[in-house]
């Protein structure tokens, strides 16, 4: 069956914090049983003082059921809430498709992996930080 999951995989979840991102990495299979791991784990991040950017690295995530794709769902909606920008990284497989076919790729920043997301992330931080070329802090149309 194409969405069976593979009932041998542990879900596990961790952090690290890369400045002002924290990078969370899934293993394993999230859903019904393992959302509630991930909802408390990123409900910890939450009250983290200055975290601008979460990366939710999904590379070792082999299936991901309806109530896992919600998890991810409440995370983006909590994030733009918090004014926290989430990126999800590593999406293959299952999720990937599952993403296309309801319209959630197009709501989610997605990016091969951490590090591009990361970059990503600077790059972005770095051009608002810039400000005009010129010094004046409000530039003429």
């Amino acid at each position: 069956m194409l969405f069976e999951p593979d009932r041998g995989s542990a879900f596990t979840v961790s952090s690290e914090p890369r400045g002002e991102a924290i990078v969370v990495r899934a293993r394993g299979e999230l859903d019904y049983r393992s959302a509630p791991a991930l909802h408390e784990h990123l409900g910890r991040l939450w009250a983290a003082p200055g975290m601008a950017v979460l990366v939710v690295d999904l590379s070792g995530v082999a299936f991901c059921d309806s109530v896992g794709l919600s998890e991810l769902v409440d995370a983006l909606q909590r994030s733009e809430a918090a004014g926290v920008r989430l990126m999800l990284s590593g999406v293959h497989g299952v999720l990937s498709r599952v993403l296309a076919i309801t319209g959630l790729r197009k709501a989610f920043e997605i990016h091969h992996e951490p590090g591009d997301a990361l970059r990503t992330a600077a790059d972005r931080s770095a051009d608002r930080s810039a400000g005009p070329a010129d010094g004046d802090p409000c530039p003429t149309p």
